[in-house]
């Protein structure tokens, strides 16, 4: 039987949190001191885990448990003390606020099993900044989600310093014993992997804007019905050994120079603002309205739903 894991923070990272761990088979404490003065709130929650398991169990996106035996595995805990007795890993989700999350961290290190890893969901604060005044800073990372982590497999495991090479190994064997895809980074860099990547993105979106190249819509549309089709089923490395007959090297070698080229116009950052940032915001509106976001949160979980439903079947029948 697998041990308790303490989910801190209910928000919508660490809602996601404590499926991702249920459906690994690992009894949750879901601790909130936000939600603990509110049944109207903890009500919402409530409603909020049942649909989205039921969802889930409709596309066998459960590991062929049932809604109800993933949703029975998830406790809510009004005390910090009780939600971290006997815990074998704490993932905390707390307001992305520096003075917050080490605050959060010196109590969890004061009261969880001295064998407990402790990891933040932070996708901003480097874990150097964290962890490393703790006693404990040996068992602390990173450990850092896309949104909605029972949806999106990859989570980046960043180590301070300070961090062991045990914690680490813990890490990356019980999130990936509950289907996670970890990301072993080996030392600490600000924005980790994934949001150095998409940063860079963004900053040449940014710059073909400024430079009306395009209009956003065809910036969404390079992405979505474009580059996103490949990157879907693999990464950008991949892609570029299989683009070319003589694989990776053979890739450089036909189109280095180009890349090459294209680099020298993206050194300088453009802005993100101004007329350029009105012009997207502009568009953005002119589909939905800022109250319509959560509506299309759901949809956008709905179709991830589905892509993840297919992805597993297509791994089945194809592999990896």
């Amino acid at each position: 039987m697998k041990l308790p894991v303490g989910v801190i923070g209910a928000g919508l990272v660490g809602r996601g949190w404590a499926i991702v761990f249920a459906r690994g088979g690992h009894s949750v404490r879901l601790h909130d001191p936000l939600l603990e003065q509110s049944s109207a709130a903890w009500g919402d929650l409530d409603r909020w885990f049942e649909r989205t398991l039921v969802e889930l169990e409709e596309l066998d996106l459960l590991n062929g448990d049932s809604a109800a035996a993933v949703r029975a595995r998830i406790h809510g805990e009004t005390r910090l003390d009780i939600a971290l007795t006997d815990v074998c890993y704490v993932q905390e989700n707390t307001p992305e606020r520096l003075p917050v999350k080490r605050a959060v961290f010196e109590e969890l290190d004061r009261i969880a099993p001295s064998g407990a890893v402790l990891a933040s969901s932070t996708s901003g604060f480097l874990p150097s900044q964290l962890f490393d005044s703790l006693p404990g800073a040996a068992r602390c990372l990173v450990a850092h989600p896309l949104n909605p982590p029972y949806l999106v497999p990859a989570v980046e495991l960043a180590p301070s310093p300070r961090t062991s090479g045990d914690a680490m190994d813990r890490a990356v064997e019980i999130l990936a014993g509950c289907g996670q895809r970890p990301l072993r980074m080996k030392h600490e860099r600000q924005g980790f992997l994934m949001n150095r990547l998409q940063g860079a993105l963004y900053h040449e979106a940014f710059r073909l804007l400024r430079d009306d190249c395009c209009d956003p819509a065809d910036i969404e549309g390079a992405i979505r019905d474009g580059l996103s089709w490949r990157w879907s089923v693999m990464g950008p490395m991949e892609t570029a050994d299989l683009n070319a007959p003589g694989g990776i090297r053979d890739f450089v070698a036909r189109y280095g120079p180009l890349y090459r080229e294209i680099g020298h116009s993206q050194n300088e950052l453009a802005e993100w603002g101004g007329e350029t940032l009105d012009r997207v915001d502009a568009e953005l509106r002119s589909h939905r309205t800022v109250d319509e976001l959560s509506d299309r949160r759901d949809w956008r979980d709905r179709m991830l739903m589905e892509s993840a439903a297919f992805r597993r079947r297509s791994r089945l029948r194809f592999g990896e």
